[in-house]
């Protein structure tokens, strides 16, 4: 993992326009290299409720699967908690986006998190992304 490449704060719908590059070790949207993507959203599908034994993350624009090892995979994650999440993003043909999560915090506690997060990614799309996107 490049850690001096930037974790991305994304929306799951802007997944969609990322694309591989030719290293395979990094992704790029509209030019902007990354290999992590930080998101918040809701838990709807833990492996302890979902039959397919995976976790669902959906932040109102979309889904990603959350892929958890070590300490995150051995906590008790409550569906329908507010989480944010920062690991490696990957992507797979025919599926949901996927997550290598190596930090997840549960936000619940604060309620404002959700609104300030949307607020968020707007802030650093018109400051850090776009003026990238336009060159």
């Amino acid at each position: 993992m490049d850690y001096s490449l930037a974790a991305l704060k994304l929306l799951c719908v802007q997944l969609k326009l990322v694309r591989q590059t030719h290293t395979q070790s990094a992704m790029t949207l509209g030019g902007i290299l990354f290999q992590r993507a930080w998101l918040q959203g809701i838990l709807v599908s833990s492996p302890s409720v979902a039959s397919d034994g995976r976790f669902l993350l959906d932040d109102g624009s979309g889904i990603v699967e959350l892929s958890l090892s070590g300490d995150f995979g051995n906590r008790q994650w409550k569906t329908g908690a507010y989480v944010m999440v920062v690991g490696g993003y990957h992507l797979r043909a025919g599926d949901l986006p996927v997550i290598k999560v190596h930090k997840m915090v549960d936000l619940s506690l604060f309620p404002d998190r959700e609104a300030m997060w949307y607020l968020e990614v707007v802030e650093a799309y018109k400051l850090f992304y776009q003026p990238l996107l336009e060159e």
